[in-house]
């Protein structure tokens, strides 16, 4: 229960570093960009995609829910929502959502791959 508290704490600081908590509003963007990790052949590749859409990455399947950003601030702090699966292994790899500027605070923990927000589309 203590780690969770510390999870919510950091989560709260980001938000506040960011300006995030202090935007009432924010606007959805059609899609994002997303970046990919092979950890062992350090394969890097951007991924464009489209809200309710799934896109292939190796070997995980990447289903972008939503991306928002802070009104009237398309450049500004993106966060998406993600649901990610990989071929041949039962369950959901990651689901929840990922913040463009702390990638690290709710991560896709996985031995092979990396997946991180860089930001929303806007058209």
């Amino acid at each position: 229960m203590r780690a969770r508290a510390a999870v919510v704490a950091a989560l709260a600081a980001v938000l506040l570093g960011t300006g995030l908590a202090a935007q009432q509003t924010t606007e959805n963007g059609p899609g994002a960009v997303l970046r990919g990790l092979d950890k062992f052949s350090g394969k890097v590749v951007d991924i464009e995609m489209l809200a309710g859409r799934t896109v292939r990455f190796e070997r995980l399947n990447i289903t972008l829910t939503e991306c928002r950003y802070p009104a009237g601030n398309p450049s500004g702090n993106a966060y998406a929502g993600l649901q990610i699966t990989e071929t041949g292994r039962e369950g959901v790899v990651f689901s929840g959502w990922m913040i463009a500027s702390a990638p690290a605070l709710n991560a896709m923990e996985h031995p092979r791959y990396d997946v991180w927000v860089m930001r929303c589309t806007t058209s």
